[in-house]
């Protein structure tokens, strides 16, 4: 059977049995189950985890169950290989951020049918911010020190619930167990969308023309576009990694992968491999139109988000520019990012970038932690990360003792331990934040 028509069938039977269990209706069995998730705090948290007094029976049985079955690495996980991809992506820091905007997540909207889960499930157009602060909120937990292997860390949490609302996405939209679902067109009903899960129900899936929504090949794909094209737009920026550490970074989230149903047989396990079945995955997506397409709203939508928190009108442009840089032409069509832009930005941009790698690769031969190219996208990352995604009013979604760990690796972010002090405090003034006093022995030059 194609990974296509293939989905997760531990999280698709545990909603299925909370579903067939309750005896209210399905809103409020999601409600509940939601409830409890909101318990799943911590690693140690869903170790053991038991129903508190009065949940139903079948649906503590099926939480349990499916913990008892998910909660734990795979054999094959190694715990240097994770620590070392959690020393990369701190390493990287504000840069990480300007990947996910302007690299991971365009990626993502590429794809016809992952693109329309996506606009199925969220209105992401509208909500674009929405899908932004969810995908940060299980990727920071995940890549923080000690978020796949330690007790208190919280990353095998959040991805157990991921996991599970893959699965009540999948119930809804084909109004049922996925299982039973892989031949049969799910129509359309005229009904009122009085909230996203009558949204969900309501909408209607071709499964034989697109496959089970957030499908095996739909996930693969996903988790390729958060460590393949992370560490493909390194290397596009004149940064990439040693392969030893890029396969390091690919092995951890191989590991996110497997505790979030991915089959093993999907996973890859270096660049070749990686780019291999990235390519042959979009190319096999694009064969698949959605109708109506929703990839240049969606475009859109996440171009107007990373703008709005550009201050100067000069620069504006630049998540436009860096995306086209960063992703291609080929994305830059299915998106619509092929709209003009002013000629002073697009000399700006092409010039910065351009003379910025010059200068790099000359001044690395003596200083290896330079770089011009680092300091850019860290500004824009800056924008990105303080005023989006930690914004005060409105918080990632996540329990306060894993808010308070994410706020505290982001301050942590505040200088460039590579970069030399003139380099950080020219970053501050042009980020619009205040420069640390260098500590006794920082780098001088």
């Amino acid at each position: 059977m194609s990974a296509a028509l293939r989905a997760d069938p531990l999280a698709d039977d545990t909603i299925a049995a909370i579903l067939a269990g309750y005896g209210g209706s399905q809103w409020e069995a999601i409600a509940l189950v939601n409830r409890l998730l909101a318990q799943w705090q911590s690693n140690a948290d869903v170790q053991g985890w038991q129903a508190p007094d009065g949940t139903p029976a079948p649906i503590a049985a099926a939480l349990q169950a499916y913990l008892a079955a998910a909660a734990t690495l795979p054999a094959w996980a190694d715990a240097a290989r994770i620590e070392r991809a959690e020393e990369l992506f701190f390493d990287m820091s504000m840069l990480s951020c300007s990947l996910l905007f302007c690299a991971s997540l365009p990626e993502c909207y590429v794809v016809p049918d992952l693109a329309g889960v996506l606009h199925v499930a969220g209105q992401l157009e509208a909500h674009c911010d929405y899908r932004v602060r969810s995908t940060a909120a299980m990727i920071f937990p995940v890549m923080m020190k000690g978020g796949l292997a330690s007790p208190q860390g919280g990353g095998i949490a959040q991805i157990l619930k991921v996991r599970l609302i893959h699965a009540t996405i999948r119930h809804l939209i084909v109004r049922g167990n996925p299982a039973q679902a892989a031949g049969a067109a799910v129509p359309a009903l005229d009904a009122p969308c009085r909230h996203l899960y009558d949204t969900l129900y309501n909408h209607g899936w071709d499964v034989p023309a697109n496959g089970l929504p957030c499908n095996q090949e739909e996930l693969a794909y996903t988790l390729l576009t958060f460590h393949y094209i992370f560490l493909r737009g390194l290397r596009r920026l004149g940064l990439g990694l040693a392969p030893q550490d890029e396969e390091a970074y690919l092995h951890a989230w191989n590991v996110v992968g497997h505790v979030l149903g991915i089959e093993d047989g999907l996973l890859t396990h270096d660049m070749a491999q990686a780019e291999a079945s990235f390519a042959a995955l979009q190319a096999r997506g694009r064969q698949s139109p959605f109708l109506p397409d929703p990839r240049p709203a969606l475009g859109a939508a996440l171009m107007r988000a990373m703008q709005d928190q550009i201050p100067l009108r000069l620069l504006k442009p630049f998540p436009v520019l860096l995306t086209r840089y960063l992703c291609g032409d080929a994305a830059r069509i299915d998106l619509a990012l092929d709209q003009r832009v002013n000629l002073l930005s697009r000399a700006l941009f092409g010039a910065g970038m351009g003379l910025a790698r010059a200068i790099d690769s000359v001044v690395r031969l003596a200083l290896p932690g330079f770089s011009i190219c680092r300091m850019m996208t860290r500004i824009v990352g800056y924008q990105f990360t303080v005023k989006f995604l930690m914004n005060q009013t409105r918080p990632l979604k996540l329990p306060p003792a894993l808010l308070n760990q994410v706020g505290h690796t982001v301050r942590a972010w505040g200088d460039d331990p590579k970069a030399p002090r003139w380099m950080n405090a020219l970053e501050a003034r042009l980020a619009g934040r205040k420069a640390r006093r260098a500590a006794p022995g920082g780098q001088p030059c």
